[in-house]
């Protein structure tokens, strides 16, 4: 059974930029803007100040700064948030990574959240069954070597007989383990091995059907509990009006093309969730919304989640707790530019709602 008990109140996180993906226009790079430390940490302590209770550190390897150093260093930097930090299930040594892990999560006071990500390796192209298979073996042996346990494994990816690291989490288990994908192999695997199964932006019972899936499949195949979030983009302005006219802005500069190659960039643009933004994109009005209060115009010029919550505090708020009546139980945030979005997030929204994290922040 997943270790995970079901909140009562929704974790609400917020999104690192460090994959180059911050914009005034959307699409349009500016000099002041890129991922850089500097950029990138007044984002998460923002985020920090803000109330935030985890944010996301992306992982990418043609895009921005290393995830993994940069969560080692805002660590210290940050005092109550949680980090949520991507890693891509084969990039590193197991057990290099285990120890990587365990050291950020003792930098930070037992903050650590780990968002797996079972894309590609950068220069390398693998189907998706073998590909999600590696992905299972690297969580299982990543989660026993965080969790104090000794490895006699020997699978198709992972052949690794050692006793665990010396160095452990502050509470010596393994932090929650994040984790996204919409083929049937990644939802077999995320049923089995993750906590909290993320999926992207889309109408609200197209989301409940998710969910419904995938609680049904964690329960019934391998008896395990499994919290769903869902990944979106947040525009939040006084009055709907504001909201509306701030979403045409970020997309007032966009060339097509220039989007078309943005979107590209990404080493997942050929997975199914991709595919299936751009089939929510497709299908929304001649104004980009989809159902209320939800717009794709993000996914203009995102590959990944490309439909953002639209609309003043009332509409946000209400539709997160729609959502949440849908069986989300965690919110990843993001809206352009992220530090000033941030700001708005927090100021608009989060005072009204009750939230918590998902992995209570140790205390000594």
């Amino acid at each position: 059974m997943s270790s995970i008990s079901s909140p009562n109140v929704p974790e609400i996180s917020w999104f690192g930029a460090l994959c180059d993906d911050d914009y005034e226009f959307l699409g349009v790079p500016e000099s002041n803007i890129p991922a850089s430390w500097e950029h990138c940490r007044d984002i998460v302590q923002a985020a920090d100040r803000g109330g935030f209770d985890n944010v996301l550190l992306p992982s990418g390897y043609q895009l921005g700064i290393d995830s993994t150093a940069f969560a080692a260093a805002i660590a210290t930097h940050t005092e109550q948030i949680n980090l949520l930090l991507a890693v891509r299930m084969g990039e590193m040594w197991l057990p290099q990574l285990a120890r990587q892990l365990a050291s950020i999560d003792q930098f930070s006071g037992g903050r650590l959240t780990i968002n797996i990500i079972s894309s590609d390796m950068p220069g390398q192209a693998l189907d998706s069954a073998p590909r999600y298979q590696r992905t299972r073996e690297w969580m299982q042996v990543l989660r026993k070597l965080l969790n104090r346990e000794s490895i006699d494994f020997h699978g198709e990816y992972v052949d690794l007989e050692l006793d665990p690291p010396r160095i452990g989490t502050t509470d010596g288990t393994c932090p929650p383990f994040y984790f996204g994908g919409f083929s049937p192999a990644a939802k077999d695997v995320a049923a089995a091995e993750a906590d909290v199964f993320l999926t992207w932006p889309d109408t609200v019972a197209s989301v409940a059907d998710t969910v419904t899936e995938m609680n049904t499949l964690a329960r019934e195949k391998y008896d395990r509990e499994l919290l769903c979030g869902l990944r979106a983009h947040v525009i939040v302005r006084e009055t709907e009006a504001e909201a509306r006219a701030a979403a045409e802005r970020l997309v007032s500069k966009l060339d097509v093309d220039a989007g078309e190659t943005i979107r590209n960039k990404s080493l997942d643009t050929a997975s199914a969730g991709v595919a299936r933004q751009n089939e929510l994109r497709d299908s929304s009005s001649d104004d980009g919304y989809v159902e209320e209060n939800l717009w794709t115009g993000v996914g203009r010029a995102r590959s990944g989640a490309g439909a953002a919550i639209v609309g003043d505090p009332d509409q946000v708020i209400a539709k997160l707790q729609a959502y949440q009546q849908a069986g989300v139980h965690a919110f990843i945030l993001s809206g352009y530019p992220h530090e000033a979005e941030c700001d708005l997030v927090a100021e608009h929204v989060l005072p009204n709602i009750d939230h918590a994290a998902i992995r209570p922040r140790y205390t000594a």
